[in-house]
């Protein structure tokens, strides 16, 4: 248990974060998150709830229009009365959580709320963090290569990942930061006056301002502007399927290929977030993998050995995988950063088994992070840091030997 002086330490550290528009309640909220302990309750501002927009991807117990198998397994037996006259309960059917929500509560993400039977999204419009990053950062390292991306984020995810880098915004509520609202046309148009060919979707789960999302991604393809997402992946089939048709490239982190990992340190499960990947890997969308090794929890060569063989064999050699560097952060501050070696070990590993570019991440300046040919081993993209030394890819072939390097270059 945190001790009070420990508490206000933390909270104080917070809230003083140079240029973080962060609240007194929003320092006192990460404090209790950070230490993991229950964070307080604040009222949302009326404002926040009237003004936000019926949300898309949900059923309810309301007799109109309500389909009763999305919440059971089977209409056999159902008494459709059962639910007359009784508050109307909501299900968000946008991620792999499916919360069941009753009147005036949320789901695990905190940004979709019932309202009066009907599911609001709180997020809309109320972006936390905006950005323009090296498309690398994300990281996307076949696609389009040396440009940039204006990077945006709302608060909440469906997952509480003990290791996440960007916590006080994931593991925020809408209410903790005093955001202005912006118009999906005025994102376009910063992305277009920052001249960013690529609008990104990240830092949090995107998925949980999926309206948002899609029409700033409909707008954007309108000006030319790619649009990509940088997802934990735990989204159901439907959404996932809208979104591939309106995005140009999706990172998926997959923290590991262990049932029990997924549920002790992220809160989630492991299922939905394959079949995502194998279902954007179909689509046709361009797809990188990040997989973050995390020393003693999912480095072990058993776990390796499994997460390399389900690529190799689900997903195929051409999909760029990145093996990144943990740094401690949030709740998993008494772990030490990955070893380099361990990088080394599962690229040298995933490249043996016939991957065909594999990156060791989080670490500037290591030879790993370069894209060499397949085929005649030479550096094509040769990088220092998030930025570009060399490029010796010419329509979307190696310059050297000709062989086809798999992404999108122009």
């Amino acid at each position: 248990m945190i001790s009070r002086r420990e508490f206000l330490s933390a909270a104080s550290k917070i809230g003083l974060l140079a240029g973080c528009p962060i609240t007194c309640a929003t320092s006192v909220r990460l404090a209790c998150a950070a230490a993991g302990i229950p964070t307080p309750h604040y009222a949302l501002k009326d404002n926040l709830v009237q003004n936000a927009p019926k949300a898309r991807y949900w059923t309810s117990t309301s007799p109109a229009g309500s389909e009763c198998v999305q919440c059971h397994e089977s209409a056999a037996g159902l008494n459709k009365e059962w639910h007359r006259e009784k508050p109307v309960i909501v299900k968000c059917l946008l991620c792999a959580q499916k919360c069941i929500i009753k009147p005036g509560e949320r789901g695990k993400c905190r940004a979709r709320m019932n309202v009066d039977g009907e599911l609001r999204t709180l997020v809309y419009g109320r972006p936390v963090a905006i950005n323009i990053d090296p498309i690398e950062k994300k990281p996307f390292y076949h696609f389009l290569p040396g440009s940039t991306a204006l990077s945006l984020a709302t608060s909440g995810c469906p997952l509480s990942c003990k290791f996440c880098q960007n916590w006080e915004i994931s593991q925020s509520r809408p209410e903790d930061f005093d955001t202005p609202f912006v118009a999906p046309e005025q994102i376009v148009q910063a992305a277009t006056k920052r001249q960013s060919p690529v609008i990104a979707f990240t830092y949090n789960e995107p998925t949980v301002f999926m309206e948002y999302l899609a029409d700033i991604a409909t707008l954007a393809s309108k000006q030319k502007l790619r649009s990509v997402l940088v997802s934990c992946g735990f989204m159901n089939p439907e959404p996932l399927k809208e979104m591939c048709e309106l995005l140009d490239a999706i990172k998926i982190d997959l923290k590991g290929v262990s049932r029990e990992f997924y549920g002790d340190v992220c809160g989630a499960e492991l299922k939905p977030v394959l079949d995502s990947i194998r279902q954007a890997a179909k689509s046709g969308v361009h797809l990188e993998i990040v997989n973050l090794v995390v020393p003693t929890l999912n480095d072990s060569d058993k776990m390796l050995k499994s997460l390399i063989d389900w690529i190799a064999e689900e997903i195929g050699p051409d999909v760029p995988v990145h093996f990144t560097r943990f740094h401690p952060d949030y709740r998993l501050l008494n772990l030490p950063p990955t070893p380099v070696a361990t990088l080394e070990r599962f690229r040298d590993r995933a490249m043996s088994r016939g991957l065909h570019y594999v990156y060791v991440g989080n670490v500037p300046g290591h030879p790993g992070n370069h894209t060499y040919c397949p085929q005649c081993g030479k550096i094509v993209i040769q990088r220092s840091s998030y930025f570009l030394e060399e490029m010796n890819i010419k329509q979307g072939c190696c310059s050297f030997c000709g062989r086809r390097i798999a992404g999108v270059w122009s």
